[in-house]
């Protein structure tokens, strides 16, 4: 999973510039794309705000302990024609009336009223409350790492983006120089031609020659404006042509062997991975608890009113008061206090498998954290090899390209005077273009593999740090 986000763009593993497009050609530096990056990438304001969620779930979940702490009312009018029998309240339907048992249907009708205030509380579940508290402690807290982790990425992405558009915009400059070489040797071949001293055949090589440099040219334009998009894409702005810094062009990093301040457990990506065992673990804890019985405390204080009177019986079925204020006047009032417990005891066998199951999923983060500790370790010993290779490099190139411009000079002026032929111009012109592309590269190269180091260590500074 490193690998595909946080290299994406280096050898294609792994930018809001000024928004007055009159800005858009200003240099662009490193360290304000990366400032910019972080600022307006949608994928980290993501993150952000679903770490926001996370602290605002944990102030809910701290306030569950809370006790419950209901009032009500209601005022009704109806009828009190009570019976004998038996009657269950399936789903609510059932009247609470009250009232003797006449010996026919009675019609009277008064207000009544009741006035409630209720309170439980479950105040001990063996821990169940400060494991679920603990939970989304450790939810926040992996929440704030994958944050980190998408910091730290989306840093590497930034200045990979950055180089890879550096590269390219080198390149085209490297194929215009070419084209402009290809359409001189042309010049020089049609005169030849022209005044009889070569053949025709030289002016359809010198030719192709052109039409091969123009087409190098274009894909190398259209490779630069991709990078472009990429970078404009990171950035989180509108798309602009960037003017980027020459300092990876000129020189390379100037201490490519700096060691890391961060050691692999703190990488931004392995505590991330690590939070999300965290998290598993105290959701197997408090699952856990989920088997435990509950203890609560209730209390109740009611009061009530009535306009039928307490001498209303089956032989004064009429002695009420249908006024409203008689009826809605509590005039009645009860409380009741008690200790309950609840415990279902088949949870114990439901609970238990539900732990399992948890543990092994720890188990599976575990798994995912040692694969990524051992990406991280051979990314690591592979960053220094390639540091080692592209310094090589990087001191070949110059070497290349003055032989390279040599035997260009040369060949040309044999060819200019007939003791050359038109292949070995145009083979001198190839080692040309060619040479000056592996400069373009070499450099930028040991930048690269400087942001790989940077990368797999999980201390972007290693390669920032070289541009003080």
């Amino acid at each position: 999973m490193f690998n595909k986000i946080a290299f994406y763009g280096i050898t294609s593993i792994f930018i809001s510039f000024y928004t007055v497009n009159g800005y858009a050609q200003q240099t662009l530096s490193m360290k304000e794309a990366v400032s910019l990056g972080l600022q307006n990438y949608p994928a980290v304001k993501a993150k952000a705000n679903q770490l926001n969620a996370s602290k605002a779930y944990l102030s809910e979940t701290r306030t569950e302990y809370l006790p419950n702490l209901n009032f009500s009312g209601q005022q009704d009018y109806g009828t009190i024609n009570g019976t004998n029998g038996p009657l269950y309240g399936y789903r609510g339907g059932n009247v609470a009336s009250s009232g003797p048992a006449l010996a026919s249907q009675n019609w009277n009708a008064a207000f009544g009223a009741l006035y409630l205030t209720n309170v439980d509380w479950d105040f001990f579940a063996f821990g169940r409350a400060v494991e679920k508290v603990n939970v989304q402690k450790k939810i926040v807290a992996r929440d704030q790492n994958d944050l980190n982790q998408e910091l730290f990425q989306h840093k590497v992405r930034i200045a990979a983006a950055y180089l890879d558009l550096l590269a390219a915009q080198r390149i085209v400059k490297s194929q215009q120089d070419n084209l402009n070489r290809a359409l001189e040797l042309r010049r020089v071949v049609v005169a030849r031609v022209t005044n009889g001293l070569n053949a025709g055949v030289d002016s359809s090589l010198a030719n192709s020659e052109v039409s091969n440099a123009r087409i190098a040219l274009t894909n190398a334009q259209q490779t630069a404006q991709d990078r472009n998009s990429q970078l404009v894409q990171y950035l989180g702005v509108t798309p602009r042509q960037f003017a980027l810094d020459s300092v990876f062009v000129t020189g390379v990093p100037p201490n490519t062997d700096a060691a890391s301040t961060v050691s692999l457990q703190n990488h931004p990506l392995l505590q991330y991975y690590q939070s999300r065992v965290n998290v598993s673990d105290n959701q197997a804890k408090y699952l856990s608890k989920l088997a435990m019985p509950t203890f609560s405390f209730f209390g109740t204080f009611q009061g009530r009113g009535s306009g039928f009177s307490p001498g209303v019986t089956a032989t004064a079925p009429n002695d009420y008061n249908d006024n409203y204020g008689s009826g809605v006047d509590p005039t009645r009032y009860n409380y009741l206090l008690g200790i309950g417990v609840n415990w279902n005891f088949t949870s114990l066998f439901r609970v238990h498998y539900q732990v399992k199951s948890q543990k092994y999923t720890s188990m599976q983060y575990k798994d995912d954290y040692d694969l990524i500790t051992q990406q991280l370790v051979a990314q690591q010993a592979l960053a220094e090899i390639r540091i080692g290779n592209s310094l090589k490099n990087y001191r070949e190139a110059p070497i290349e390209v003055k032989a390279a411009n040599d035997a260009y000079v040369q060949k040309g002026t044999l060819y200019r005077n007939g003791l050359s032929s038109i292949v070995d111009f145009t083979t001198a012109l190839f080692n040309l273009n060619r040479a000056q592309i592996d400069r373009d590269i070499a450099y930028n190269n040991v930048w690269q593999a400087v942001l790989l180091k940077a990368a797999a260590a999980g201390d972007f500074g290693i390669f920032i740090n070289n541009l003080q």
